[in-house]
């Protein structure tokens, strides 16, 4: 065992796939951790068939973590899945730390990663933002890769940073303002995200920055939902009965979510929720202000070196996706196929942004569990 790892239970090396569907956290084994260098250490985890095919998980956010359900994707009797916590974010100390914190350090943690579990190559499932990690790691290291499959690809365009930030007038009416929100007529984006980042940089958040926080996963949840709503009215006469019905559900849960959030939104006393929000959204603040650390046509650049180099690429985006626009994996996918058409994929499942909405789990579990 590598010298600089810190595991602090034995990790269960196969866990049955049933329990994992059935939602029960307990198969989630605790993390250990990686010394990263910069004073950071990465959580990671390991479930299933250690001797079965090996998928790195690659979440989304900035700032996220991986989460249980990212696992529904896979059969884990005969797949085997790590999942990292990317700088700061989830389980990885020091949680919500920037410094020291690029798009070219988490390549190298993903790196290091694959040294110390002593993976030859990998497959690499990727999400909204993961997708962006997911491509730099594959440019950076492509004979390291056996395929990828990207899900609701990410573009760091301002189109879509800014549907997210500056809220249209449909949110507004349903979630008000907010005055610490630093969106008022004319600012622009690079400084509105300057000021967000300031106001939550600090480590004991003052009543602004927890504002900004909440009124940030507000937006994100509803424009989650705009997707999702999107994706029901199409069910209704584009998909069976049953389908239909498991979408109005998890959109019915999700809105429940959101009003619960609206309604607690202007408590002063600071929660667990609120911690670990203002470490998430200090990160996404952190990636956003940098464009991504991603020069301007370098994730193009990505999408033909994999081609060049015959790595199988994916592309699985919500036909209904209201944060990344389908658009985004339509032009990578029809750049890829200029140099590889039998290499590369593309699906548009009737579903919005989400990896667990019925319509996108459906449409990753037949890619990832795809023989070959």
């Amino acid at each position: 065992m590598n010298s600089n790892i810190d595991a602090t239970k034995d990790q269960p090396r196969d866990t049955p796939e049933s329990a994992l569907s059935a939602g029960r956290r307990s198969a989630w084994p605790p993390p250990a951790y990686l010394s990263v260098g910069r004073g950071h250490r990465m959580a990671f985890r390991t479930v299933g068939n250690p001797q079965g095919a090996p998928w790195l998980l690659v979440h989304g956010g900035p700032g996220s973590s991986c989460q249980p359900g990212m696992l529904a994707p896979l059969d884990l009797s005969r797949q085997w899945a790590i999942a990292p916590d990317q700088r700061g974010c989830g389980a990885s100390r020091p949680r919500g730390k920037t410094a020291a914190s690029t798009t070219h350090a988490l390549v190298a943690d993903m790196e290091l990663l694959r040294q110390h579990l002593g993976i030859e190559r990998w497959s690499l499932l990727a999400g909204s933002w993961g997708t962006v990690v997911a491509l730099a790691y594959a440019r950076a290291h492509p004979q390291r890769v056996q395929r990828l499959v990207l899900r609701g690809a990410f573009a760091l365009s301002r189109r879509e940073v800014g549907g997210l930030l500056q809220p249209s007038r449909r949110v507004l009416q349903a979630l008000g303002r907010e005055a610490a929100w630093p969106a008022a007529p004319g600012v622009s984006l690079p400084a509105m995200l300057a000021r967000l980042r300031q106001l939550l940089q600090s480590g004991t958040p003052g009543v602004a920055g927890l504002r900004v926080s909440r009124r940030w996963a507000l937006l994100e949840t509803a424009c989650v939902s705009s997707g999702m709503r999107r994706a029901l009215r199409q069910a209704v006469t584009q998909a069976t009965a049953a389908q239909a019905a498991a979408i109005r559900r998890d959109w019915a849960a999700l809105r429940r979510r959101q009003r619960k959030a609206q309604a607690s939104r202007n408590r002063l006393a600071t929660q667990s929720p609120d911690r670990a929000a203002l470490h998430k959204f200090r990160i996404q603040a952190h990636y956003l202000q940098h464009r991504g650390f991603a020069r301007p046509g370098a994730l193009d650049d990505a999408v033909l070196g994999l081609a060049r180099q015959g790595v199988p690429v994916d592309w699985v985006h919500g036909a209904c996706d209201a944060v990344c626009p389908p658009a985004n994996s339509r032009v990578w996918a029809a750049l890829g196929r200029r140099l590889a058409p039998l290499q590369v994929t593309l699906s548009e499942p009737l579903s919005g942004h989400l990896g667990a909405e019925p319509g996108m789990l459906a449409a990753l579990r037949a890619v990832v569990r795809r023989p070959g």
